[in-house]
């Protein structure tokens, strides 16, 4: 089975994250709070909180952060109150962007994303223009000097598990999953001390759209860093081929 490799890019942002990682931890810590107002603290059954669990595992947010998030959420009904909001939009030649933001201000979270789009030469578009072109997919990304097991052998644990798909890649195993066998397929993983790159429901492109002229790759750069700098952005999806 073969896939399209991201590992490159989960490196990359991987190394960004360790530079900030107070900013991804803050990030995580919004979704384990809205996670738990939304369904409650127990994870086994509270679909989204072990979606959002699994997520700061593999950013190695430590347990005991991960339990005081979740407790504080149960216990504080004063807190602030996050909405989730998602815009799409088009980057240069066509290229599809959707960002998923939790945000205490929509007004302000729409002014500053459109910001972003507008000085990439890009623009917002309706709900629904660009997601048709992505899957929303279990993603888990497996770094192969980091893990152990026989590829065959984890192949076999992960469909086991109920997975739908298992890549093996020049420098990774990319296990993909519909959204709702993700948990017990990263539990499955996760009892086997197998170690994960990333672990999370992702929006996956169905095709990916190469750029070739200087100011494109400029601008939809200059997007996605500027995106990148929002702390009201939660996570950005795009089809570019970095």
């Amino acid at each position: 089975m073969s896939g399209h490799s991201k590992f490159a890019n989960i490196k990359h942002k991987k190394e960004k994250n360790d530079a900030a990682k107070g900013k991804i931890f803050t990030m995580i810590g919004r979704e384990i709070a809205v996670a738990v107002k939304d369904g409650g603290p127990d994870p086994a059954n509270n679909f989204k909180l072990a979606q959002v669990i699994a997520k700061a595992k593999a950013n190695n947010m430590p347990n005991d952060t991960i339990e005081r998030g979740i407790k504080k959420a149960a216990g504080d009904g004063n807190s602030v109150n996050y909405e989730t909001t998602t815009y799409e939009g088009y980057g240069p030649s066509g290229t599809a962007i959707i960002v998923k933001c939790l945000t205490d201000n929509k007004n302000r979270t729409a002014a500053n994303v459109r910001n972003a789009f507008t000085k990439g030469q890009g623009s917002i578009g309706t709900q629904g223009c660009v997601s048709y072109m992505f899957d929303e997919k279990g993603q888990i990304i497996i770094d192969k000097e980091e893990c152990d097991m026989d590829a065959d052998d984890l192949m076999m644990l992960a469909l086991d598990a109920g997975a739908e798909d298992f890549a093996d890649e020049e420098d990774s195993f990319e296990i993909t999953t519909a959204p709702a066998d993700f948990d017990a397929v990263h539990k499955a993983l996760e009892e086997q001390g197998i170690p994960m790159a990333s672990a999370e429901v992702s929006m996956i492109p169905q095709t990916y759209v190469t750029l070739t002229e200087e100011a494109d790759i400029t601008n939809i750069g200059r997007i996605l860093d500027l995106l990148d700098e929002d702390d009201d952005v939660q996570e950005v999806y795009h089809n570019w081929e970095e």
